[in-house]
């Protein structure tokens, strides 16, 4: 007999919320992708996956700063100290929009002289969508820290279903340009943002408790893990704008081509967030307490787990390449560069989760500035394989390769550094996620057979 009771607990799980959270909005997000892809011109949909590009860094000022910072300071707090902190990560989110916005507007009065079309577009619609993302993104900030992945989860599918639907509703009554797309865009951050305002979620109020040691608690972690989470985010764009500006006319196009398989890297993206957001309220819990060999117990465990279980994934994907792009971007993108790129991805993809938590651990441990070194040197390497890479092979392919060395060089030096922290080698991950997993095996069948 179906125990109903016993299903939803599981399903209120944590852990469960969180990957169903991350799942969602990339479901989602590869559904939009879908659609423009199909009901827009290639120029225009390359265009406006570099407005993303741009947004999602520059936006990586205000979430780099304070996210990470937040959840550190936040978390376990007691009530008057976790008020004082999100009374200060208000104020400096609406002092980081402030500053971008004014430096947006100071860009509008060079926009005669600027014939890029992809550079025009952020120049007009970056200021308005910053503004209208911020409350929603605070409120995500808020439910993350406070494990409430079941409202995060309700929140995502809004933030996403909203722009789908829109966009849906322009396919159906006129063509899709990218105009209308970025207005639609704008449109629907804002209607989110009022709903999380609505809710509760923002907890705006707490904005007259900020106190000056929490504004500059903030601000001394911020300043390092916002660096590394820049460069984070321009690690991820740079293959973006490399595409765009060195090849020339074919940009916009290759860059169409090129975020085909990025975004179905969601495979991979998915487990991981989902991971990372569980596991790192829990690392620093137990640093904060001084339980070191705890944080590398969790570290190991996630990592490793989720790096043994997504190998049969990504052979999977390597062998169904073709199938995979065809569905997201259609037939036009069957047989093309799309297809290879998306598998000398998928040939080392399962090894990112050792590199992203040797980085995240590094910024637990009090140790962003190291963390942001981390990030550079994998910078300095993807941009400078980026450009070997498009010399060689003359196409998006050698953007693809790049990638390899870029994730060896940051786990190499992400190992190097944090091994002086903490008592742990590159070996544990694999042994301790070989060990969960048969655990969880040998706990699955048992219960088939008492079933």
């Amino acid at each position: 007999m179906i125990n109903l009771q016993s299903i939803l607990l599981k399903l209120k799980n944590k852990h469960f919320l969180s990957l169903v959270g991350n799942g969602s909005m990339s479901v989602l997000a590869m559904v939009t992708v879908g659609i423009l892809l199909r009901f827009m011109h290639k120029d225009d949909v390359g265009y406006w996956f570099f407005f993303q590009s741009v947004f999602v860094l520059l936006d990586t000022f205000r979430t780099g700063f304070l996210q990470v910072a937040m959840i550190k300071f936040y978390t376990g707090a007691e009530k008057n100290r976790a008020d004082a902190v999100l009374g200060s990560v208000w104020f400096l989110s609406l002092l980081i929009t402030s500053v971008l916005i004014v430096i947006n507007l100071g860009a509008v009065f060079f926009l005669p002289y600027i014939q890029n079309f992809g550079i025009v577009s952020v120049i007009q619609w970056f200021g308005i969508t910053f503004l209208l993302t911020l409350p929603s993104a605070i409120a995500s900030w808020i439910l993350q820290s406070d494990q409430r992945f079941d409202k995060l989860l309700l929140l995502r599918i809004i933030n996403q279903g909203t722009f789908i639907v829109m966009v849906l509703g322009i396919i159906f009554f006129k063509k899709l340009s990218l105009d209308l797309v970025l207005i639609t865009n704008a449109t629907s951050a804002g209607l989110v943002s009022l709903y999380c305002i609505a809710q509760g979620w923002t907890r705006i109020r707490t904005f007259t408790k900020r106190t000056k040691e929490s504004i500059l608690e903030l601000f001394h972690f911020g300043k390092y893990s916002v660096g590394t989470t820049i460069s984070t985010n321009l690690l991820r764009s740079s293959d973006t704008f490399i595409i765009m500006f060195v090849l020339g006319a074919a940009g916009p196009a290759a860059v169409a081509m090129f975020t085909i398989p990025m975004r179905l890297m969601e495979i991979i993206e998915i487990p991981l967030r989902a991971f990372l957001s569980t596991g790192m309220p829990s690392m620093s819990e137990a640093f904060n307490k001084g339980r070191k060999e705890e944080v590398v117990a969790i570290m190991q465990k996630y990592a490793g787990t989720l790096t043994l279980a997504l190998f049969p994934v990504s052979i999977l994907a390597i062998l169904l390449a073709d199938v995979a792009i065809t569905l997201l971007g259609g037939s036009q993108y069957s047989g093309t560069n799309a297809v290879s790129v998306y598998r000398i991805f998928m040939s080392f993809a399962m090894f990112f989760p050792i590199d992203r938590f040797l980085g995240v651990t590094l910024d637990i441990i009090h140790q962003p500035r190291i963390n942001f070194y981390k990030v550079l040197v994998m910078l300095f390497t993807n941009v400078l394989f980026d450009f070997i890479g498009i010399h060689l092979f003359g196409n998006i392919n050698g953007v693809a390769l790049a990638t390899l060395f870029t994730f060896l060089s940051g786990v190499f030096f992400g190992y190097f550094w944090l091994k002086k922290y903490l008592d742990f080698t590159i070996f544990g991950f694999f042994t301790v996620g070989f060990g969960e997993i048969k655990m969880m095996l040998h706990q699955f069948l048992s219960k088939r057979k008492t079933a």
